[in-house]
């Protein structure tokens, strides 16, 4: 098997969909099914990825595949230094992994909307969209450099606003995008600061010239702060395409788009850029840094959760739910559980964006209706979307036998770890109470809409199936959400394919003190007596992370249990008066349902202050700027009245004496000017005489 051909096959990925676009957007209105041209090469970049996914994976696990041209080479420049700029792309394990699960989810969700979207007035420009996006995932995949990630990442912003938006002409959709778009660029300012740190301190943007260069000593400034500064500057754009805390608020408003955009853009792909950059950057991450990431992580995981367990709005509460999974992930990274955090953000793709299209199945049902108290029901008029649903919500909320439950609880077992070396156990209670909350939420959804009775008689009476090309994805999908493969033990997930040769933790770059710096001395010390040899931090976390597997897992299932038990009490056998305890927690309710009124702080604090300085700004620009603009307009025109009444009286009334007199001397003058030759001796001789006269007299 001949691996040479991966980048040029990489190439024929990222650049398809972007043809798609084009001719997909240009024929669109000519051509009544020109969507076929986007079907047909999501299609073959899904066959084509498959290919290379296979051949790195299975071939070649331990060679990475670079190739990289110069872009910019400006030489030598003042205070820079040599100013070149490569842009590039690189093909190793995560980067294929990944590749896989955005071809995948993509071509599947072009394949639910044909169905979906059926009888859109802009259908085929929906498909163009689908293909813009594509592309600008396929580059922050494929790239070897923060520069070029950094470019496409700001071309996933412009497809997410698309989508978004699609349906404009509802206000609720167009504010959505607009929010999803600016609240990015809050993150995305945060990210470019931190490319610019590292571009002024190592005059490059690919990742391993940089991870070499600080693996020598070479640090931002010569300083362990600025690594960590440019760690977490860096980190800013997770936390804004991620939807992490602070910046998660626009995440469920983005549920104004179609949904099958909701599981392709806000449950599958470009919600998971933000992890997969952390995990691009990981080798760099000081441990003040990770624990950065571990708190903002760790609250983005608790805070959706509690959200999530009072909405009524079947996609929001999905959204919510992907907040907090995405959540889990960072903060997996944070606490250095690498491989367990990415590995969750594969097999969380699979199941959530089933979850998103199973919803659309249902939301196609009972037209267009998304509250799930409305529903009920409905397991007997979907029996394939109840299924596939019941194992997608099994698998979020880590029952064994599902990929959930190896994911998840690696990454509580991580937590465990992290607690048993720190002696900060906030990680671990926060990972096992949303793992309850989880399992409660999830299976209020289920049994919501799809057991009980009809909460609707009308519409669940029309209510019927979905066509095949909108429940063939969920099939797949359910399957793939199954533990087999991903390892042949159910209940331990190292001694699978996945993690043993294909997921593996980088090796960082950080000088180990500052990368362990949260290690409590006392654990290296038990540690280095027990082995009674010298034993690294990374061994230490190692060997805590094996012993924490047992209790976590054990912990895990007895909450997930109850999770789901608890659910069944309140919802299904009515043990629990739902509307009786709602008034006992009556202020804890209406803080959950009104989502901690983060819309509310936010818009009375930023945006009211924006707004705010916008009013100042706008009274000093009309009446400072303006004023001081109109105050020289009139002091302009007063002198420009002034020089006209001296031009006109003055200088004109000079020149128009000078005219006069020169016309009366002439009247005077013309009396002597007769013609007469006579006349002219007799002036000349009395003129000699008068002079004779004068000139005697002197």
């Amino acid at each position: 098997m001949n691996g040479s051909n991966l980048i040029t096959l990489s190439l024929f990925i990222l650049f398809a969909p972007l043809v798609g676009f084009w001719f997909t957007l240009i024929l669109g209105k000519k051509v009544e099914k020109s969507y076929l041209i986007e079907i047909v090469i999501s299609t073959l970049v899904l066959l084509t990825t498959i290919y290379v996914t296979f051949t790195k994976l299975f071939y070649f696990p331990d060679t990475k595949f670079v190739s990289e041209f110069t872009w910019i080479n400006l030489g030598e420049m003042p205070l820079l230094g040599k100013v070149t700029v490569e842009l590039g792309m690189m093909i190793d394990n995560i980067t294929a992994l990944m590749l896989f699960v955005v071809a995948l989810i993509s071509s599947l969700v072009h394949y639910y909307s044909i169905e979906y979207m059926k009888g859109d007035k802009r259908y085929n420009r929906y498909f163009a969209f689908l293909g813009i996006f594509t592309f600008s995932m396929m580059g922050i995949v494929l790239t070897h450099n923060i520069l070029m990630m950094y470019i496409f990442w700001e071309l996933v912003g412009l497809s997410s606003y698309l989508l978004i938006g699609f349906w404009f002409e509802k206000d609720s959709a167009s504010d959505a995008s607009k929010k999803a778009f600016l609240v990015n660029r809050i993150g995305d300012l945060g990210m470019f600061a931190g490319i610019l740190l590292i571009f002024v301190n190592y005059h490059t943007f690919t990742f391993d010239k940089i991870f070499m260069a600080i693996g020598n000593g070479v640090l931002p400034f010569n300083s362990e702060f600025w690594l960590t500064i440019v760690g977490i500057l860096l980190f800013c754009g997770a936390i804004g395409k991620s939807a992490q805390f602070p910046l998660h608020v626009w995440l469920p408003d983005a549920m104004e788009g179609p949904t099958p955009v909701s599981a392709l853009i806000h449950a599958a792909t470009m919600v998971a850029a933000g992890v997969y950059l952390v995990a691009r950057i990981f080798p760099m991450m000081t441990g003040d840094a990770l624990l950065f990431v571990a708190v903002i992580g760790a609250l983005s995981a608790f805070i959706p959760a509690t959200i999530a367990l009072t909405q009524t709005d079947i996609k929001k509460v999905l959204a919510y739910s992907t907040i907090s999974q995405l959540g889990y992930m960072i903060m997996a990274l944070g606490v250095g559980s690498f491989a367990f955090g990415f590995f969750h953000l594969v097999t969380h793709a699979f199941f959530k964006a089933g979850l998103f299209l199973g919803a659309g199945s249902v939301i196609h049902a009972m037209h267009h209706e998304q509250d799930i108290m409305k529903m009920g029901g409905l397991r007997k008029k979907l029996p394939v979307t109840y299924y596939t649903f019941l194992i997608f919500c099994l698998a979020i909320s880590g029952v064994p036998l599902t990929s959930g439950f190896l994911t998840k609880d690696g990454i509580l077992a991580g937590t465990f770890a992290f607690g048993l070396l720190t002696g900060n156990s906030i990680f671990a209670i926060t990972g096992f109470f949303v793992a309850m909350l989880t399992a409660f939420y999830m299976f209020r959804i289920l049994i919501l809409t799809f057991h009980g009775k009809p909460q609707d008689e009308h519409k669940y009476e029309h209510a019927h199936e979905s066509p095949f090309l909108m429940i063939a994805p969920l099939v797949l999908l359910a399957i793939l959400s199954i533990f087999i493969f991903y390892t042949a033990n159910p209940f331990n997930a190292d001694s699978g394919w996945v993690l043993s040769n294909w997921i593996k933790t980088p090796a960082s770059v950080v000088p180990e003190h500052a990368r362990y710096s949260f290690m409590v001395p006392e654990k290296m010390q038990e540690a280095a007596v027990k082995t009674t040899e010298h034993i690294t931090h990374s061994e230490v976390y190692t060997e805590a992370l094996h012993h924490a597997h047992i209790p976590a897992v054990l912990l895990s299932l007895v909450l997930a249990g109850l999770g789901i038990l608890l659910a069944f009490a309140f919802y299904q056998w009515k043990k629990i008066d739902v509307d009786a305890l709602t008034l006992k927690v009556k202020p804890l309710y209406t803080f959950s349902l009104n989502k901690w009124y983060f819309d509310e702080f936010y818009h009375k604090t930023f945006v009211s202050g924006l707004l705010g300085i916008s009013n100042i700004l706008a009274w000093f620009d009309n009446y400072v700027v303006d004023g001081i603009v109109n105050g020289a307009a009139s002091v302009t025109r007063m002198l420009s009245r002034f020089s006209g009444v001296f031009d006109n009286y003055v200088v004109d009334g000079a020149v128009n004496l000078t005219a006069t007199f020169s016309g009366l001397i002439g009247l005077a003058f013309r009396k002597l000017q007769t013609g007469k030759v006579q006349a002219y001796v007799v002036l000349v001789v009395f003129s000699l005489v008068l002079l004779l006269l004068f000139f005697v007299k002197i």
